[in-house]
């Protein structure tokens, strides 16, 4: 209980070891902490102090010399490694991020944002106006789609779907994936206008000619004329009213013959670990009723909204895709 409790020993020290860039300076062999602290701006007998603990927990060893390698572990803090995470400790050391959890406690206590109670305002609101930590925000959101998006890719028949419109798609990582994967697909790329004025990862795939970039809200109006409407963790970050609405104005969009994809992480039920339950913790923290949900949750909601949930299919990743139908008058709704 001890090592859980004090486990913001370890996370501010990964975090502030990779803010300094350290794994990227160890790439090419050993160093010391006084060579080290040169390239840092570090205090060198401060920083040997930090990479003595980490070593302790094999981020980092010390060689016989008393300089510093990379771990196995340690790599997936450098900057271009497949399995890096490197944005996700920068974001988790951010000041905007790190100080709105600790006031977890206020959360608990209130239900309410802890973000809006340190900040003033909500999440999304504070990043349009602080271009520093969009950019950290961003980053790492882009960085974790790109881990997901091959096993999305492998986990759903997209190819029968002549046009698929992503809603909330941001830089539109998923869709130009799944546009270059089936050629014979179009897409359209959908959310707000300065979002897209950022669309460059369509570009850089090649796929322009197959993706149409439509600026709008989706909580005033969504395109229609869709054969899939695919959603990649939208409904997670906003309350139940506000899910719903946005669900409505997806099924007022679509055709009988439509068809809606969520990709959410699922809360199991039982005491097991699942990356859900500490990331629904994370929505209450940062976001103005945000959360993971359960499948009966996102059964009550597709209801509200008016679908019919047709199956939820599992993915190598911690999300899950949620596939539904408009329902039909008459029509009796069952999860799959």
């Amino acid at each position: 209980m001890l090592e859980l409790a004090t486990g913001h020993f370890r996370s501010q020290a990964i975090c502030t070891a990779a803010a300094l860039g350290i794994a990227d300076l160890l790439k090419d062999g050993p160093k010391s902490s006084e060579e080290l602290g040169r390239t840092t701006g570090a205090q060198p007998q401060a920083l040997y102090r930090l990479l003595r603990a980490l070593a302790s927990i094999d981020v980092f060893q010390q060689d016989e010399k008393g300089d510093f390698e990379l771990t196995p572990l340690a790599t997936t803090l450098l900057s271009d490694s497949p399995d890096s995470v490197l944005k996700a400790a920068l974001l988790a050391h951010a000041a905007f991020h790190w100080n709105s959890w600790s006031h977890l406690h206020h959360a608990v206590l209130t239900g309410k944002s802890a973000f809006e109670h340190v900040h003033g305002t909500e999440l999304f609101d504070y990043l349009r106006t602080d271009h520093a930590a969009t950019q950290v925000y961003e980053a790492w959101m882009t960085r974790l789609s790109d881990m997901q998006v091959p096993s999305l890719l492998a986990s759903y028949e997209y190819a029968k779907f002549p046009t698929i419109v992503d809603v909330g798609g941001g830089h539109g990582a998923l869709l130009a994936a799944i546009l270059k994967a089936n050629p014979g697909v179009r897409g359209v790329l959908f959310d707000l206008p300065e979002v897209l004025a950022d669309a460059r990862i369509v570009r850089e795939a090649g796929v322009e000619s197959q993706c149409s970039v439509m600026p709008g809200n989706m909580f005033e109006r969504i395109p229609p004329g869709g054969d899939l409407y695919l959603l990649k963790t939208i409904i997670h970050d906003w309350d139940d009213d506000s899910s719903v609405r946005i669900l409505k104005n997806c099924r007022e969009a679509m055709t009988t013959e439509s068809r809606l994809l969520l990709i959410e992480s699922v809360v199991p039920e039982g005491n097991g670990p699942h990356p859900s339950k500490f990331m629904d913790l994370n929505m209450l923290v940062l976001t103005r009723g945000g959360r993971e949900r359960t499948t009966a949750e996102y059964h009550a909601l597709f209801k509200a909204g008016g679908f019919e949930p047709t199956r939820i299919i599992a993915t190598p990743s911690p999300m899950s895709l949620l596939e539904a139908l408009p329902q039909q008058p008459g029509s009796r709704t069952k999860l799959g």
